[in-house]
Protein backbone atom coordinates (compact mmCIF):
# COMPACT_ATOMS: atom_id res chain seq x y z
CA UNK A 1 0.00 0.00 0.00
CA UNK A 2 2.87 2.59 0.76
CA UNK A 3 4.48 1.66 -2.49
CA UNK A 4 1.42 2.94 -4.51
CA UNK A 5 1.46 6.29 -2.41
CA UNK A 6 4.90 6.75 -3.23
CA UNK A 7 4.80 7.84 -6.34
CA UNK A 8 1.86 10.51 -5.90
CA UNK A 9 4.04 11.85 -3.15
CA UNK A 10 6.94 12.00 -5.42
CA UNK A 11 4.51 13.79 -8.02
CA UNK A 12 3.37 16.11 -5.86
CA UNK A 13 6.73 17.60 -4.95
CA UNK A 14 8.01 17.99 -7.93
CA UNK A 15 4.91 19.87 -8.96
CA UNK A 16 5.26 21.82 -5.77
CA UNK A 17 9.19 22.37 -6.80
CA UNK A 18 8.58 23.02 -10.33
CA UNK A 19 5.72 25.51 -9.87
CA UNK A 20 7.93 27.90 -7.84
CA UNK A 21 10.60 27.44 -9.68
CA UNK A 22 8.63 28.84 -12.58
CA UNK A 23 7.60 31.95 -10.21
CA UNK A 24 10.62 32.66 -8.05
CA UNK A 25 13.72 31.36 -10.02
CA UNK A 26 13.28 31.48 -13.51
CA UNK A 27 13.42 34.42 -15.30
CA UNK A 28 12.89 33.36 -19.27
CA UNK A 29 9.82 36.03 -19.90
CA UNK A 30 8.73 32.82 -22.19
CA UNK A 31 7.60 30.99 -18.99
CA UNK A 32 6.51 34.20 -17.09
CA UNK A 33 2.72 33.24 -16.50
CA UNK A 34 3.15 29.42 -16.34
CA UNK A 35 1.15 27.33 -14.51
CA UNK A 36 1.79 23.38 -13.62
CA UNK A 37 -1.36 21.99 -13.67
CA UNK A 38 -0.08 18.14 -12.71
CA UNK A 39 2.31 15.60 -12.70
CA UNK A 40 2.65 12.14 -14.29
CA UNK A 41 4.87 9.74 -12.91
CA UNK A 42 5.85 6.39 -13.52
CA UNK A 43 5.50 3.76 -10.85
CA UNK A 44 9.52 3.25 -11.45
CA UNK A 45 10.49 7.44 -10.78
CA UNK A 46 12.65 7.26 -13.56
CA UNK A 47 10.07 9.62 -15.69
CA UNK A 48 8.07 12.19 -15.14
CA UNK A 49 5.78 13.96 -17.47
CA UNK A 50 4.77 17.64 -16.16
CA UNK A 51 1.93 19.24 -17.58
CA UNK A 52 1.56 23.15 -18.16
CA UNK A 53 -0.59 25.88 -19.16
CA UNK A 54 -0.70 29.55 -19.55
CA UNK A 55 -2.76 31.41 -17.19
CA UNK A 56 -3.94 33.70 -20.39
CA UNK A 57 -4.60 29.88 -22.25
CA UNK A 58 -2.73 30.09 -25.51
CA UNK A 59 -3.90 30.76 -28.74
CA UNK A 60 -2.43 28.37 -30.89
CA UNK A 61 -0.08 25.57 -31.80
CA UNK A 62 2.77 28.08 -32.38
CA UNK A 63 2.65 29.66 -28.53
CA UNK A 64 1.93 26.35 -27.47
CA UNK A 65 4.86 24.63 -29.12
CA UNK A 66 7.02 27.94 -27.51
CA UNK A 67 5.95 27.08 -24.30
CA UNK A 68 6.63 23.48 -24.35
CA UNK A 69 10.05 24.46 -25.44
CA UNK A 70 11.11 26.99 -23.00
CA UNK A 71 9.99 24.26 -20.26
CA UNK A 72 11.85 21.87 -21.69
CA UNK A 73 15.27 24.14 -21.84
CA UNK A 74 14.88 24.91 -17.87
CA UNK A 75 13.93 20.98 -17.71
CA UNK A 76 17.97 20.18 -16.94
CA UNK A 77 18.25 23.65 -14.31
CA UNK A 78 15.02 22.09 -12.78
CA UNK A 79 15.84 18.63 -11.93
CA UNK A 80 18.91 19.85 -10.40
CA UNK A 81 16.89 21.45 -8.10
CA UNK A 82 14.57 18.29 -7.78
CA UNK A 83 17.77 16.20 -7.00
CA UNK A 84 18.02 18.19 -3.56
CA UNK A 85 14.55 18.34 -2.32
CA UNK A 86 13.71 14.73 -3.32
CA UNK A 87 16.33 12.55 -2.02
CA UNK A 88 16.36 10.03 -4.65
CA UNK A 89 18.91 8.08 -5.73
CA UNK A 90 17.86 9.10 -9.69
CA UNK A 91 15.88 11.85 -10.27
CA UNK A 92 13.35 11.88 -12.62
CA UNK A 93 13.79 12.80 -16.22
CA UNK A 94 10.96 15.82 -16.81
CA UNK A 95 8.83 15.79 -19.72
CA UNK A 96 6.90 18.63 -20.25
CA UNK A 97 3.31 19.22 -22.42
CA UNK A 98 1.02 21.79 -22.95
CA UNK A 99 -2.21 20.74 -20.75
CA UNK A 100 -4.84 21.43 -23.23
CA UNK A 101 -7.74 20.64 -20.97
CA UNK A 102 -8.76 23.80 -19.55
CA UNK A 103 -8.52 25.80 -23.12
CA UNK A 104 -10.97 22.64 -24.55
CA UNK A 105 -13.21 23.35 -21.64
CA UNK A 106 -13.15 27.28 -22.22
CA UNK A 107 -13.85 26.54 -26.23
CA UNK A 108 -16.88 24.01 -25.32
CA UNK A 109 -18.15 27.34 -22.94
CA UNK A 110 -17.84 29.97 -25.90
CA UNK A 111 -19.58 27.27 -28.75
CA UNK A 112 -22.74 27.22 -26.00
CA UNK A 113 -22.50 30.67 -25.02
CA UNK A 114 -22.82 30.97 -29.19
CA UNK A 115 -25.63 28.63 -28.98
CA UNK A 116 -27.88 30.52 -26.13
CA UNK A 117 -27.24 33.65 -28.06
CA UNK A 118 -28.39 31.92 -31.47
CA UNK A 119 -32.14 30.38 -29.43
CA UNK A 120 -32.47 34.43 -28.00
CA UNK A 121 -31.80 35.83 -31.16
Amino acid sequence: MTESRRPRRVAETIRKHVAEALSRELFDPRLHGLMVTRVDLGSDLSFARVYVRSMAGATGEDERARIEEAARRAGSLLRRGLGERLGLRRVPELKFTYDRGQDAVDRVEALLGEIERERQG
